[in-house]
């Protein structure tokens, strides 16, 4: 019986201390539209606006039904990224023309929604 006593006890007196806490946090928070919605796109950061990225690399699979091509990229500086192999969608399924398994390619690309999709192919 003791411990549920000391227990409540601690509870009682430490819970306002977390909302105070809790309420100093909200209110460095005052003025802050988290709604990103309603945001204009110039107010966004730039590399939210399709931010069209550089990459040199080499074609590793082209998959036309899903429009899907898979290239072994060297580093992206814009993006911050090392080399890695990935696939990305195309903009346009006649892009994939440009593309051959072993085929060293430059291309550029852009985030859109959650996929990186290419643009374009030199």
């Amino acid at each position: 019986m003791k411990k549920f006593t000391l227990a409540t006890i601690v509870l009682t007196l430490a819970l306002p201390g977390f909302s105070v806490f809790a309420q100093q946090k909200m209110d460095d928070m005052k003025g802050m539209d988290m709604d990103m919605s309603k945001k204009p796109a110039a107010s966004m950061p730039a590399a939210d606006i399709h931010t069209i990225h550089a990459a040199k690399g080499v074609v590793k699979k082209i998959d036309a039904k899903s429009g899907m091509v898979t290239v072994a990229h060297g580093p992206v500086q814009s993006m911050k990224w090392p080399a890695m192999t990935m696939a990305f969608k195309v903009k346009d399924k006649m892009l994939l023309d440009k593309f051959a398994n072993g085929k060293e390619v430059e291309f550029e690309f852009a985030k859109e929604g959650t996929s990186y999709v290419v643009t374009a192919v030199k």
